[in-house]
C-alpha cells in the first residue's frame, strides 16, 4: 500500500458497508470486509481465517477490533488486535491500544493509546468474549 517492491496481498473485497450505513451491533466476518461507514460494535473475523479488513478514510468502527489483517485510514475507538500486518495509513485514527504482529504506519497517522507489539502466537491466545444477550449479531460468512 505504501511501498514497491512488496508482496502483494489478496485485495479481495466480499462485503462492503456502504458510507451512508450504521450498523449497531457486532460483525464477524471471513474473506475481505471494506467500511466506507459506521459500526457501532465489535469488528471479529472468524477463527483460523485470513481475512482482511480495511476501513477507508469515512470509515468508523466504534468497538473492539480482531482481525489478521488491517488497512486503517479511517477512525477507531476502541482496542485494536491484528495477527498479521496492520497497516496505518496517513488518515488513520485509533483511539484505544494497538497489539499487533507487523505494523506500518504512515506519517499523519494518529494513536491515542498504547502500541503493544505481541507475537503472532500472543494474538492469538487471546480469545473473543462470547455474545452478550440482547446485542445484535451480523455474520457476513463466505
Amino acid at each position: 500500500m505504501f511501498g514497491s517492491g512488496k508482496k502483494a496481498r489478496s485485495s479481495r473485497i466480499d462485503t462492503v458497508i456502504g458510507q451512508q450505513t450504521v450498523i449497531d451491533g457486532n460483525i464477524r466476518f471471513t474473506g475481505g470486509l471494506h467500511v466506507d461507514g459506521t459500526i457501532r460494535g465489535s469488528v471479529t473475523a472468524e477463527s483460523d481465517s485470513d481475512a482482511m479488513l480495511t476501513v477507508s478514510e469515512q470509515g468508523c468502527i466504534e468497538g473492539e477490533v480482531r482481525v489478521p489483517g488491517l488497512e486503517l485510514n479511517g477512525a477507531v475507538v476502541g482496542d485494536v488486535y491484528v495477527s498479521g500486518q496492520l497497516e496505518l495509513a496517513a488518515q488513520a485514527r485509533v483511539t484505544g491500544n494497538v497489539f499487533y504482529n507487523l505494523l506500518e504506519m504512515a506519517m499523519g497517522a494518529e494513536v491515542n493509546g498504547r502500541l503493544v507489539h505481541q507475537t503472532d502466537a500472543q494474538l492469538s491466545a487471546v480469545e473473543m468474549p462470547e455474545n452478550i444477550p440482547g446485542e445484535s449479531q451480523i455474520k457476513a460468512i463466505s
